[in-house]
């Protein structure tokens, strides 16, 4: 989703430049309600560095580590970003010339890992652990105790409605998925032009996103073995319950950032969107007749009561397995001043319009989105997501799984068959590949 969210930089930068800022200048912390973090120890000797990254105006935000920092100089080599960048690295690195510094989104990791192209940060990175959420810690975190990198920025799921259109069919904000499911019906007896929500086929990671909500977890790690769990059955009970609605009628099958979706939420066609916290960019840019008629809540739970949500995107910043020590030390000292200084994360929210993965930089934001005009609470719905997104560990191969269920879910549409036996193809394929890549898989 890397490359829908830059297509939308345009109005992401208006907005988290807005949520970063007062009237003109960047939003400052009070220092006692900020204070520094720890940071990791320094290179014995000077080193320079070269970071690849796809994030905009990142060399502004360098510029600032460097006039400080003289002993440890950063170079920004710009990316394109997604699956290509993730492949050139893996290539660089296999011919022994990556660059110090990656900018990886976080379902990339282990493939890196995997392919020991990544350094373990479990000893650097301590310091700053406790900047982060539970959850997107554990983003980049292989087995149990492995650290592979410092979250950046990260994608935490809310529910976006249309409010206007929810008081006309006269339906309520849903707290559970049972809930939104009876919205859905009771909509469609109102009008058969519309529909509450839809369910993308061309989507993996906003399904991996609803997995996680639910609990699931699609990989993990049994001693020198992986284990593979994608049909496990918390994803067994998404998959159910949005085939059943698709099966029924009470929602839409067409898929995320068609055409055809963009002209139904520009219409009043659509009134739901499960989507990320970088998704006002998207309905900006694809519904603009719509502005200050969405809002956003939390992900509707599973069970009343509940608190959980899931993650659909995010990068962290990993640093090389070929770096040397000294390298490595001041690699590790910058990626934590840029992802947890609160200067730093100012910046990235100013310069780079990102959502910081920090804490701190989540709380940190007050104006909301322009889209978003009329939610005053916008950043504190986005900030009680992302401390309550649960996250998975993603395993090597995410790039087969991925395209494993493009396949599977499409034919499972067109067919008209069960999304449980599309997720079991799903499972299937996804083993199949790791074992034909040579990984030890669990049974």
């Amino acid at each position: 989703m890397r490359t829908n969210r830059l297509a939308a930089a345009a109005v992401l930068a208006t907005a988290l430049a807005a949520a970063g800022c007062g009237a003109s200048e960047p939003t400052q912390p009070a220092p006692a309600a900020q204070p520094q973090s720890s940071a990791p120890a320094a290179p014995a000797a000077p080193v320079k560095l070269t970071y690849w990254t796809w994030a905009p105006n990142m060399d502004k935000i360098v510029k600032v580590w460097n006039d400080k920092n003289p002993d440890i100089q950063v170079t920004v080599s710009k990316q394109a970003g997604g699956d290509d960048a993730a492949a050139k690295f893996l290539t660089a690195a296999k011919a022994g010339n990556p660059p110090q510094l990656v900018q990886a989104e976080y379902q990339h990791l282990p493939s890196f890992v995997a392919a020991d192209a990544v350094a373990d940060l479990s000893a650097q990175a301590a310091p700053v652990k406790g900047e982060f959420s539970e959850g997107l810690w554990r983003l980049v975190t292989l087995g149990t105790e492995g650290v592979y990198g410092v979250p950046q920025d990260s994608g935490p799921m809310m529910l976006y409605y249309r409010k206007d259109l929810f008081e006309k069919y006269g339906i309520e904000v849903p707290k559970t998925w049972d809930d939104y499911a009876a919205a859905a019906r009771k909509v469609r007896e109102q009008d058969k032009n519309v529909f509450l929500g839809t369910f993308s086929s061309k989507d993996p990671g906003s399904f991996a996103g609803l997995s996680q909500q639910a609990g699931g977890q699609w990989w993990s790690i049994a001693g020198e073995a992986w284990k593979v769990a994608i049909n496990d059955q918390a994803t067994t009970k998404v998959a159910d319950y949005w085939g059943k609605l698709v099966d029924e009628g009470a929602i839409d099958d067409m898929p995320y950032f068609t055409p055809e979706w963009n002209k139904a939420l520009n219409d009043g066609k659509l009134l739901t969107w499960p989507s990320a916290v970088w998704a006002p960019g998207v309905l900006e840019a694809n519904a603009p007749k719509a502005k200050g008629k969405w809002a956003a809540a939390p992900l509707p739970q599973w069970s009343a009561g509940e608190n959980a949500s899931g993650f659909w995107g995010g990068s962290a910043v990993a640093v090389s397995a070929k770096a040397t020590p000294d390298e490595k030390a001041g690699a590790a000292a910058f990626i934590s001043w840029l992802n947890t200084d609160p200067e730093a994360v100012q910046l990235l929210v100013k310069e780079a319009f990102i959502y910081p993965a920090s804490t701190k930089g989540t709380q940190s934001l007050t104006t909301p989105p322009a889209y978003f005009d009329t939610q005053a609470d916008f950043w504190q719905q986005a900030a009680q997501a992302a401390a309550t997104a649960r996250g998975f560990t993603f395993g090597p191969n995410v790039n087969a799984a991925y395209t494993a269920y493009k396949d599977a879910f499409d034919k499972a549409l067109a067919n008209k068959s069960s999304f449980t036996g599309a997720l079991k193809t799903m499972q299937d394929a996804t083993v199949a590949d790791m074992q034909k890549s040579g990984f030890t898989v669990a049974q």
